[in-house]
């Protein structure tokens, strides 16, 4: 790996979070977890950007702001990093409105690795061999 790639977990439930947190680790990138989109957005604020990070992984349904919101937050400041969203729940409707604001993919919980890390290439430019 030429340099580190943080990704960026926001999910309410701490077991889910620590455990997409560790196979994103496992995988060779580093992990930074929020447990709301309000802190993570908090995190973006506080650094005037969201160079940060280089990918975004967000649970969907959380007490509070939703993914959804948070993501449109960070689309509507120019700040929006690749994401991947992750949910319990997912429906047709749902990968209709995560396709329309143009995430990468909606993966189900729990989380397969293949297609995590299939994402996290994608969404790093590892698959140019830069990683």
């Amino acid at each position: 790996m030429h340099s580190v790639r943080t990704i960026s977990i926001v999910d309410d439930d701490e077991a889910s979070r620590y455990a997409i947190a560790s196979l994103v680790r496992s995988l060779g990138w580093s992990a930074t977890v929020f447990e709301s989109a309000e802190q993570y957005l908090g995190s973006v604020s506080q650094q005037a950007d969201a160079a940060e990070s280089t990918c975004l992984i967000s649970d969907i349904k959380m007490p509070g702001m939703s993914g959804i919101e948070m993501h449109d937050r960070l689309s509507a400041i120019g700040q929006t990093p690749p994401t991947i969203f992750v949910t319990a729940f997912a429906t047709d409707s749902l990968r209709e409105q995560i396709a329309a604001r143009g995430a990468l993919a909606l993966l189900e919980k729990p989380v397969d690795a293949e297609a995590l890390a299939h994402y996290l290439t994608l969404a790093t430019g590892a698959a140019t061999g830069d990683r």
